[in-house]
């Protein structure tokens, strides 16, 4: 079987991945800090996949830790999904981002070079497009961003884009999320954020629950239909299928590519909260408040460039989306604790 390092591999979208990968025939390896995640994350997965993946903790910023995993078990290939992820907190403490996601990158694909791993599938992020001019958003779009996070996914992403020129072993796909929400139908593995949530719908599913009183919605004076923001959600499940399906096509020749994964459909802030209301029969509360720092108006996906070179189509709407990811909080009130 393929061993295939997860780096961030309890963490939310990583922990569903890891799931795809148990079911399509492959042996994850797990290295995270826990700075952003439970080790409870690790029975979660057992419990649908009848699996343990083995499990280091570590951090990227510890070369020689890293170093230790690839001579300690034979890897094939590295996702990688550990990284700092907060708009916000990338704006308030710039240099925290750099080095983690940056300085951290830097001593993975050093210790991958080392032990003659040369295949990496990269956690980016549509961030890395800024405020684009036009949507849908392809990936021939300008690049350019609007805080620290974004841009620390566009240097890992040239990071990268300088290897493949410089040594033609190395195969990497770059896949640009939009906005992933939803949890594991079983409702086991979901997002479990530390302390008040920086996403919008697990802010949401903690009101419902009466964690937290209202949601707060930034801004709702934005050139959108609603004056709210617009994003292309996209469910945690099939985001996990496509770096399965990413893995797949890292063969000689596949060099440097980017892929889009959204629905290519566009909602609103206030369209989700329906949806939510709608589907589950909840009420949310919510205020309007002050834009955040760095966000943009609108942003989705063309994603016909996912399916035509990797075979990959995001399969859930909406509604199932909301369905999941508050079956998980149901269940999980208090997350993972």
């Amino acid at each position: 079987m393929s061993k295939v390092l997860v780096t961030g591999g309890t963490g939310y979208i990583a922990s569903h991945a890891v799931v795809a990968l148990i079911e399509n025939g492959y042996t994850p390896v797990l290295f995270d800090n826990l700075s952003n995640s439970k080790l409870a994350v690790l029975d979660r997965i057992r419990q649908i996949s009848n699996q343990s993946p083995d499990f280091i903790n570590g951090d990227l910023l510890d070369g020689d830790a890293v170093n230790t995993v690839f001579k300690e078990h034979s890897i094939d290939s590295v996702i990688h999904f550990a990284g700092l992820k907060a708009v916000g907190e990338s704006v308030a403490h710039p240099q925290r981002y750099y080095e983690n996601n940056v300085i951290g990158t830097l001593n993975l694909t050093r210790a991958m070079s080392q032990a003659g791993c040369f295949k990496i599938v990269f956690s980016s992020s549509a961030t890395v497009y800024g405020e684009p001019e036009e949507v849908p958003v392809t990936e021939k779009t300008p690049l350019s961003t609007t805080n620290p996070y974004g841009r620390t996914k566009l240097i890992v992403e040239q990071m990268l884009a300088d290897l493949v020129v410089a040594d033609s072993r190395w195969q990497a796909a770059l896949l640009r999320y939009f906005n992933p929400i939803g949890a594991h139908q079983s409702g086991l593995i979901g997002e479990d954020p530390n302390g008040i949530p920086n996403n919008l719908v697990p802010y949401m599913t903690q009101v419902a629950a009466g964690r937290l009183k209202q949601l707060e919605v930034y801004g709702n004076d934005y050139d959108t239909h609603d004056g709210t923001g617009v994003r292309d959600y996209i469910h945690v499940v099939d985001l996990a299928d496509a770096h399965v399906k990413a893995l797949a096509v890292l063969r000689d020749q596949h060099g440097c590519q980017a892929y889009n994964l959204g629905t290519g459909q566009g909602s609103s802030v206030l369209d989700l909260i329906a949806a939510f209301e709608e589907v589950n029969g909840i009420t949310i509360p919510y205020k309007i408040v002050a834009r955040r720092a760095g966000d943009i108006a609108s942003c989705y996906a063309d994603p016909s460039k996912s399916e035509r070179e990797i075979g990959w189509k995001a399969r859930f709407g909406i509604e199932a989306m909301m369905q999941d990811h508050w079956r998980w909080q149901q269940q999980n009130p208090f997350g993972y604790k």
